[in-house]
């Protein structure tokens, strides 16, 4: 079971999501060597990147992916002769897998001899797959084409054919005005998106703290400081840094994560909307809720806690009070760990860039989890004033555990609407959130339990209120259902509206007549005569739906929407495959090539280029002639954004 966990959070998380054709921190070239009339040697040389590494070709089962070359039309065009052969590797014991692993730095190379059987042949065609890491695994596969009369191959750009070069063409528009986009704005979004962030990191945190992992080592911890010390200043000073090592500990846990942005712009959007990734993120929220609910125990390996504390033992000082934070962090795993999973789950619903939210919330969760120890140590007395330890800590192990379940179904709600699977409908989606509001509402009255509950006793008032809390939040959900009230305060974590179990008149926000194609919407708007809203949007985008549901909707809105501008909604999270014929490779300013072969693909390829932006929502005015009517905008208020389409409108008009 450590194994499966361990093996999701250092290697399967890294790699869903991540396009064959995005870059990585490697740089391939190829050579050919004539051995004979009929025979070759191919040659694959990789630079590999400072700190980085690539698997060999034999690195050992059970471990990390290993380096593997498929040859296109061999056995037809010519045959294999013998292995392929490796450069110099190096082979260390890995503590995540238990296991020796063979892996390439700084320089890969690999050579296989070949033998023609056609001597009309005059290219070989071949890919390789590989996984480059560097405390996360990238995995990518490169097409090479090797020339057999001698020259080099450079792999990094591909001859786009005419077909693309007019398929790109079209996702290249001819803005006017283009420079009325950013002119004037100010990023405010963002960066309250960051501090609300930050403050559910630190809500996470303190919730950590009440945990029966976290809540006893305050006193132990703070008591060991303060008597340790030859001075009672030195023993503040020791939980201070204690504190700031705590800090800094989980915010360097979420620096990993930002390795991605310098791979791709989009890796972190096609990480976060990937099915395969919300049905792994779904998988492990329920694993985590099982473990809060008692019937098994989430730990890392008790050994690094031992290595940390006796590194702390050995070398003293300030070093020795860093090993004491991590051992303090391994250790109480089984509680915080659910709820980092939650946290790193929630930075990817969220709006801006993943790795700077998650960054955010880590650090938020390590000031909150680190604030009692420096707050008890200048303090001392208060130890006095804290509760003890008891059953109410068991109570919200519990609590988490429903509502990881919650946040769970939300996962899987994402792949659901991404896939066009059509099972977890609205309705659905609110039914089991009712269920589980009930099921915690029961067990706060003492009528479920679970396996580490003690012996029953007298109900708190705290667990009364929480229970009265869970039962008006299931009733509230009822009420949604039932159309007898809306679900504002739940915006973009159920399905949209129109994703109903009952016919739906469009599949459009609020019923809106909207375009999915731009090109389609374009026509119609030059037909009419009337401006374009451009809505790059997501089926799994949270602040879509608050946009569609709390702003779009209100009544000096709406109808502005609706009768003066064509909408055209673009899904960049869409993985529903493009039909073949509209398939191709757009080559970037850069030279690099990226292959378009979804719907996602092609509009957030299609944002990018012509707006420079990544992130969701996203919304331009144009006239029918391509010309920029207003400021783009994201998140807004609802008079801000009326404002701003009726601004749009002044400026068509005119």
């Amino acid at each position: 079971m450590r194994i499966v966990l361990l093996s999701f959070l250092f290697f399967v998380l890294p790699f869903f999501g991540i396009a064959q054709d995005d870059e990585t921190p490697v740089v391939w070239e190829t050579n050919v060597q004539q051995i004979s009339d009929t025979e070759y040697e191919l040659i694959v040389k990789g630079q590999i990147f400072e700190g980085w590494h690539v698997y060999s070709q034999f690195t050992s089962e059970g471990g990390s992916l290993p380096s593997e070359f498929n040859y296109k039309e061999v056995g037809k065009d010519y045959q294999l002769i013998g292995e392929s052969q490796e450069s110099k590797t190096i082979t260390e014991f890995s503590d995540i897998f238990q296991i020796d692993e063979t892996f390439f730095k700084k320089e890969a190379i690999f050579t296989q001899r070949i033998k023609l059987l056609n001597t009309d042949v005059s290219h070989i065609k071949v890919n390789l797959f590989y996984q480059i890491c560097k405390k996360v695994c990238i995995p990518a596969d490169i097409d090479f084409v090797f020339s057999l009369n001698g020259e080099p191959v450079v792999n990094e750009t591909v001859a786009i054919d005419e077909r693309s070069k007019e398929l790109s063409a079209g996702l290249k528009l001819d803005l006017k005005n283009k420079e009325l986009l950013t002119q004037g704005q100010e990023n405010i979004s963002a960066s309250t998106s960051l501090w609300v962030i930050f403050a559910l990191g630190f809500l996470g945190g303190l919730i950590a703290l009440l945990t029966p992992c976290v809540f006893p080592m305050i006193p132990l911890t703070v008591s060991f400081f303060t008597k340790q010390s030859q001075t009672k200043s030195k023993g503040i000073g020791n939980a201070l840094l204690y504190g700031f090592f705590i800090v800094l500990i989980y915010f360097l846990l979420s620096l990993p994560f930002h390795l991605f942005d310098s791979v791709d712009s989009q890796i972190l959007n096609t990480i976060a909307t990937n099915i395969w990734l919300n049905l792994a993120f779904f998988a492990i929220f329920v694993f985590f809720a099982f473990s809060f609910f008692g019937y098994y125990e989430l730990t890392l390996p008790s050994s690094w806690a031992n290595k940390m504390d006796a590194a702390s033992s050995k070398v003293g000082g300030a070093l020795g009070i860093f090993f004491m934070a991590v051992t303090l962090a391994i250790v109480s795993f089984s509680c915080t760990g659910p709820i980092l999973g939650g946290l790193l789950g929630g930075t990817t619903l969220a709006e801006g860039d993943v790795a700077i939210n998650l960054t955010a919330g880590m650090t938020g969760f390590g000031v909150a989890l680190a604030l009692p120890f420096a707050l008890f140590a200048l303090f001392p007395a208060w130890l006095n004033s804290l509760p003890k330890s008891g059953g109410w800590m068991t109570t919200v192990k519990v609590v988490l555990g429903f509502l990881e379940l919650g946040l769970a179904l939300k996962f899987l709600s994402n792949a659901d609407l991404v896939g066009h699977w059509d099972i977890l409908k609205r309705e659905i989606f609110l039914g089991i959130w009712i269920l589980l509001g009930l099921l915690m509402t029961l067990y706060l009255f003492g009528v479920l339990r679970f396996p580490h509950d003690g012996p029953k006793a007298k109900l708190s008032m705290g667990r009364k209120i929480t229970g009265i809390l869970s039962a008006a939040f299931s009733l509230y959900l009822i009420l949604g259902v039932s159309t007898i009230t809306n679900l504002k305060l739940l915006s973009g974590f159920p399905p949209p509206e129109f994703y109903s179990v009952f016919e739906q008149e469009s599949d459009c926000p609020l019923g809106i007549d909207c375009f999915k194609d731009f090109e389609t919407g374009l026509a119609y708007a030059k037909e009419k005569n009337k401006p374009i809203l451009l809505d790059f949007t997501g089926w799994a985008c949270v602040n879509c739906r608050k946009m569609e549901e709390n702003v779009w909707s209100e009544l000096d809105i709406f109808p502005i929407l609706k009768n003066d501008y064509v909408l055209i909604s673009l899904y960049v999270d869409d993985r529903e495959e493009l039909p073949k014929t509209e398939q191709f490779d757009f080559q970037y300013d850069s030279g690099r090539v990226k292959r378009i072969e979804n719907i996602a693909q092609k509009w957030g390829t299609f944002q990018d280029i012509n707006f420079n932006a990544v992130s969701q929502p996203f919304y331009v005015l144009l006239s029918p002639d391509l010309e920029v009517l207003n400021t783009s905008i994201q998140n807004s208020d609802a008079d801000t954004y009326r404002l701003w389409l009726l601004e749009g409108l002044n400026n068509f008009n005119k």
